[in-house]
């Protein structure tokens, strides 16, 4: 996991990374100057949290946060607005920024507010894990088995697949075994209760 603090100001910057390093927030945090540099360096594809200040020279943070959300990056985006802000820092809530805080910040704000960014992180990373892998276990399948996988799913009992797809209801069950042992499960979703068209 990673912290990252984007800001123009050194000060901030420096203070943020040793208020961070002193809390029990296990993450390795790197700082960068402007939006330019942090986008350069190409760690849109790492999980973390992101400290980004709304006005820099160059890209400003509405700019940088509008970059991470175009790569659909997993990485938790948290603005830093300076007084009279607010609302630059609404817009970028609607730009899908998780959260902003306003300086002066508090010790406590910052650390809570990253610690749940963090969470968040992870959460949405392992999230598009589980997507990619089940993506590529259903690639698997052949056309005719997704057919029957889609029908499994709706709940619908064998014969009445069958009747459905033109096949008969052996033919079903043999596409049905092939299916639990290509997605390498023994009953999961595909043994539902009747659906109203079954009980009907």
């Amino acid at each position: 996991m990673y912290i990252y603090i984007i800001d123009d100001d050194d000060a901030v910057r420096e203070s943020t990374q040793l208020l961070i390093q002193s809390s029990d927030l296990t993450a390795t945090i790197k700082t960068f100057s402007s939006g330019e540099e942090f986008l350069s360096a190409d760690l849109l594809s790492t999980t973390g949290c992101v400290l980004l200040d709304i006005r820099m020279p160059g890209m400003n943070g509405v700019e940088v946060l509008k970059r991470i959300k175009e790569e659909q990056s997993d990485l938790t985006v948290i603005m830093i607005s300076g007084h009279g802000d607010i609302p630059k820092a609404v817009e970028t809530m609607k730009a899908g920024a998780y959260s902003f805080i306003e300086k002066p910040f508090s010790d406590t704000e910052i650390i809570n507010v990253v610690t749940e960014g963090l969470e968040v992180s992870q959460k949405s990373h392992v999230k598009a894990e589980l997507k990619h892998k089940a993506e590529a276990t259903i690639s698997k399948l052949t056309p005719r088995e997704k057919e029957v996988l889609d029908k499994l799913v709706e709940g619908l009992l064998n014969k009445v697949i069958a009747y459905e797809l033109g096949i008969s209801t052996r033919t079903v069950e043999v596409h049905r075994a092939r299916i639990m042992e290509k997605l390498e499960v023994k009953s999961c979703l595909l043994y539902t209760s009747p659906s109203p068209r079954d009980r009907g």
